[in-house]
């Protein structure tokens, strides 16, 4: 009785590894050349970014959020995500999170509610890849929101979306 049950055990672990192997590997259909994004939507709730070209979807990432990822940002230090309508105003080729595209929060409405409650509104959110000791996770790191109000992608998803957003697309993000 005890070996079925050991050999249950050890083909459990066994499929769940490959499953994990397989959801982690999972291939994405590109991009058409010479088409570029002038709009990214964020869904918070679903966890899904979408690049859009004159209105239409042309790709789809899934993503984690901040640690807290209900409701907008409104200090420093508190996890959110922000939401609302910003620009992507810069990038960072040398981000300690491989790369990153720079998001315009906190606009002049944010800073206002953060000196009417007396608080920094924080800053410096990003999409982002995984840090460099993170990296092997890939596709895993989305079973957390673990991001200090950034949002996060795979390294391969960075690279992709890094070439196909300009800056001064605009970014809204929902909750």
């Amino acid at each position: 009785m005890k070996c079925i049950k050991y050999l249950i055990s050890i083909l459990l672990i066994v499929i769940a590894a490959i499953a994990i192997n397989a959801y982690a590997k999972k291939r994405d259909d590109p991009v058409k050349k010479g088409i570029k994004a002038d709009k990214i939507i964020v869904e918070k709730s679903k966890r899904r970014l979408h690049l859009m070209s004159k209105g239409k979807q042309i790709k789809k990432y899934k993503i984690s959020l901040g640690r807290t990822p209900k409701g907008h940002k409104e200090k420093q230090g508190d996890g959110k995500t922000p939401e609302g309508t910003y620009i992507i105003d810069y990038r960072n080729s040398k981000s300690i999170c491989h790369l990153s595209l720079h998001i315009s929060y906190p606009d002049a409405e944010d800073k206002l509610n953060a000196k009417r409650l007396g608080v920094s509104p924080g800053g410096d959110i990003t999409i982002h890849g995984l840090a460099g000791k993170w990296r092997w996770l890939g596709r895993l790191h989305r079973f957390s929101d673990w991001t200090e109000g950034c949002i996060a992608v795979t390294n391969k998803e960075i690279e992709e979306i890094w070439k196909l957003v300009p800056n001064g697309a605009t970014i809204e993000i929902k909750p």
